[in-house]
């Protein structure tokens, strides 16, 4: 299987501009762990994650730094870090949080490939980009979907997985029509002409009973699998 495959295409983006008060009640609101970072133009140029939410001067988590007495043997660029770690509890946009040097794939690159990025990166996801625009992005919870779907079956011959890839096209074409239609990407892997679905357990049962029909319908599709996943109560503040 390749990154098109299973890769969210309707990614949520902000920009540099975006303050982080703004990233924070988006993250939480859509119950997401990170986003990309866009230009006007749609070019990536960063990533910001929740993690670097952790250490805030608001929230009395910013990195203390103790007084002392400069040493010359002090290294030369604890400055400098202390400097950054300032601009990341106090900034207040994302340009002032977001890392820069970000690592991505193209729609073709295999699922192993991605797995080991994510591996040996230490991320939870990774942009996916064509001729310099962000396309897609990939996390963990796609990867462990895709092998949700492929169960215990033997690889699919590339013929297959091209009719996978066209069913999958087509399905999130016919849903991007409907306003009820809250399905994302990540939620629907094709294997084998069998179409997984995974669907919040507190969504509607017309919603839900809609995007199966929907799944069953796509030509070329021999079946429809659903899978529910719970929901998890936030509390109010």
């Amino acid at each position: 299987m390749l990154a098109t495959d299973v890769m969210t295409c309707d990614v949520i983006t902000v920009t540099p501009e975006t303050t982080v008060h703004e990233l924070a009640k988006l993250l939480s609101e859509r119950a997401i762990s990170g986003v990309p970072v866009v230009d006007a133009a749609m070019r990536m140029v960063g990533i910001v994650s929740e993690g670097d939410l952790l250490r805030r001067a608001e929230t009395g988590t910013d990195r203390r730094t103790v007084r002392r007495r400069p040493r010359w043997f002090d290294a030369i660029g604890s400055g400098q870090a202390q400097a950054r770690d300032y601009i990341k509890s106090h900034g207040v946009r994302v340009a002032d949080i977001m890392t820069h040097n970000v690592v991505s794939v193209d729609e073709s690159t295999e699922l192993a490939d991605v797995a080991t990025l994510l591996e040996t990166h230490r991320i939870k996801r990774v942009p996916v980009m064509l001729d310099g625009q962000l396309v897609g992005i990939i996390s963990r919870a796609n990867l462990v979907r895709a092998f949700g779907a492929i169960k215990t079956q033997p690889p699919g011959n590339p013929e297959t997985e091209t009719d996978d890839r066209a069913i999958r096209g087509r399905l999130l074409a016919e849903l991007r029509q409907h306003a009820w239609a809250k399905v994302w990407g990540s939620d629907i892997i094709v294997k084998d002409q069998i179409v997984h679905l995974w669907l919040a357990d507190n969504m509607p049962e017309a919603e839900r009973r809609a995007v199966y029909v929907a799944a069953e319908m796509t030509p070329g599709v021999r079946g429809v699998e659903e899978h529910l996943v719970q929901v998890p109560l936030i509390p109010a503040f």
